[in-house]
């Protein structure tokens, strides 16, 4: 199905001042485009990392829901800036990724943003990388750091186990923040559940030694999965001096979804654990003893 519909009397192609004149912010962007054009020629890529990489089985359902004019506005003026195609090409650089060398907390997944924008309002001086694969929520969090003028933003746009992978250096994360991740709730999905210990491997090689590893979920049955899971962990420590689940610290800001399903009875989760020292355990991506195979 199109991304977008034409009104039924509408002309094949309008003059670029005509469609401007259309755009009215909170309307979504109605148009048709030819095939193979990109939705976003200045924005995020449909697919960055293309077929560079195995086809592994994603902990996320990509989404391309109707974007806003304002939103796609933002997507075309600041991608170029503050946005990152997560194609695993290259090394970044957090340096000159965001102009200083403040720590960097990466989160997995921020929705529409808006909690994302309070945390980098709240923590001028420490860099959140934050990664997600829904186009509205990337275009509505590059409004609301334009408007609120958080230079220590940037949005990535793919899957977070490439960036993680291929394209961060050891110790290069002083944080790393889950929220809200899909629960799969059918049990012939949770292997798609992101919070595995694969994962954790992956993440603590990136993770420098007391980082935090901050969760949070509505849905009971993950979270029983996330504690037991990270409680196994020989990189992680729980921050919780009797185990268990945290309350929710002050820096993760209540958000209105959240709020709604506090009312509805639901209960929400927060798991805040601590990358250890390092120990002997060998980076997952570290493939200098392998021959040019793999084999």
């Amino acid at each position: 199905m199109s991304d977008s519909l034409n009104a039924p009397d509408a002309p094949r192609s309008r003059p670029a001042a005509d469609e401007a004149a259309l755009h009215v912010p909170g309307v979504s962007v109605r148009h048709t485009r030819v095939k193979g054009e990109p939705r976003f020629p200045d924005g995020p890529s449909a697919d960055p990392a293309g077929s560079h990489f195995e086809r592994r089985i994603r902990s996320f359902q990509p989404r391309r829901s109707r974007v806003t004019a304002g939103q796609a506005d933002a997507l075309q003026r600041l991608w170029p800036t503050w946005g990152l195609d997560i194609d695993g090409q290259r090394t970044i650089d957090f340096g000159e990724l965001f102009g200083n060398d403040n720590p960097v907390v990466l989160e997995i997944g921020f929705g529409m943003g808006e909690a994302t924008a309070q945390m980098a309002a709240a923590e001028p001086g420490t860099n959140i990388l934050a990664v997600d694969v829904h186009t509205p929520g990337q275009g509505n969090l590059l409004n609301l750091a334009e408007q609120q003028k958080l230079t220590n933003v940037r949005v990535g746009n793919g899957d977070a186990i490439i960036l993680l992978r291929e394209m961060l250096t050891a110790d290069s994360l002083d944080g790393l923040r889950v929220y809200f991740p899909d629960p799969w709730p059918k049990k012939r999905h949770h292997k798609r559940r992101l919070i595995q210990p694969e994962f954790l491997d992956l993440a603590a090689t990136r993770l420098r030694p007391g980082a935090l590893l901050h969760c949070a979920t509505d849905w009971e049955p993950y979270a029983e999965q996330m504690l037991d899971v990270l409680t196994a962990h020989p990189d992680f420590e729980n921050t919780q001096a009797g185990g268990g689940f945290a309350a929710r610290p002050g820096f993760r800001p209540l958000t209105r979804f959240e709020g709604q399903g506090l009312d509805k009875g639901h209960v929400v989760n927060d798991l805040l654990f601590r990358r250890v020292q390092h120990g002997d355990r060998t980076d997952p991506t570290d493939r200098s003893d392998q021959s040019p195979t793999g084999a």
